[in-house]
């Protein structure tokens, strides 16, 4: 990473209203070990590859994008498919996309979301609940798109929250992990406190999108609990942040570079293991 953004980070992280119980994890992460390269007009890929369990005790690989987030004629969108399921790099190549992450979670037997997904307009599936009629925690968040710009936005108390959203594009997901800046109680379970691939979408107080891909089930990355996200997304600026489907699905996709994460369904250290997913948010200049 080049110096200045490196600097950027540590001033962010010793400012914060945290700072005073800073752990060596949050100085360690931002030093300027960084690789940022441009991959295409304000967008930027950065990566890093964290060995010798020099982050929260283990190996990782962090990589991420970021984009600038204004209303513009293509910007943020999603690609989404009712019953099928297609790998990030095919949805993104479909979409003409300059960089793409995995969308929300899903159905692997039978295809189909099992959360909320509108696109341009038109609903794809929305929030499935067990008999109970329980909202599930990867529902009560989600990502809203107006004229290309990408909100995040806590939902509301029932699975229907999302269709009184005014977006002409909707993908819930979760759970929340940041919001105003401020960080969201986790539940005390599993899928909270275990390492997994992870990906994760957040915004900026200087009106930027990071999309995130931590990932993990290797032994040069172990992958990260929602704790730990959240305190890296918090660490990279994000005022908003929200939880995507991880696991096998997590993958970064850009135009031009392919898939560069590692996902682990092939259990190889390589790009190759992409798991096919039900859909996907992309970014098109």
């Amino acid at each position: 990473m080049v110096k200045g953004t490196a600097l950027l980070l540590w001033v962010m992280v010793c400012s914060s209203p945290a700072a005073s119980g800073q752990d060596t994890d949050s100085l360690y992460f931002v030093k300027p070990a960084w690789k940022k390269e441009k991959v295409a007009k304000g967008v930027f890929l950065v990566n890093r590859q964290f060995f010798n369990k020099s982050l929260f005790g283990s190996n990782q690989y962090i990589s991420y994008v970021i984009i600038k987030n204004k209303k513009r004629k293509n910007g943020f969108n999603i690609a989404a498919e009712a019953k099928e399921l297609k790998t990030t790099e095919a949805f993104a190549r479909a979409a003409g996309a300059t960089a793409a992450v995995n969308g929300n979670f899903f159905y692997v037997d039978k295809g189909g979301s099992e959360d909320y997904v509108k696109v341009n307009g038109t609903v794809i599936s929305k929030n499935t609940t067990p008999e109970n009629g329980r909202m599930l925690f990867h529902q009560t968040a989600g990502v809203l798109i107006n004229k290309g710009r990408l909100q995040i936005q806590k939902g509301g108390t029932a699975p229907g929250w999302p269709d009184s959203c005014r977006a002409g594009s909707v993908l819930a997901s979760g759970p929340l992990l940041l919001i105003n800046g401020k960080k969201e109680a986790l539940a005390n379970i599993a899928f909270s406190l275990n390492r997994h691939p992870r990906t994760a979408v957040g915004s900026t107080a200087k009106g930027k999108i990071i999309l995130l891909v931590a990932d993990g089930r290797n032994t040069n990355a172990a992958g990260l609990n929602l704790e730990e996200l959240a305190k890296i997304m918090r660490w990279l600026g994000c005022v908003d942040a929200v939880n995507f489907d991880g696991g096998g699905s997590s993958t970064l996709w850009l135009k031009n570079k392919g898939v560069v994460n590692h996902p682990s369904d092939n259990k190889k250290w390589d790009h190759g293991g992409q798991r096919k997913v039900a859909n996907i948010l992309y970014y098109k200049k």
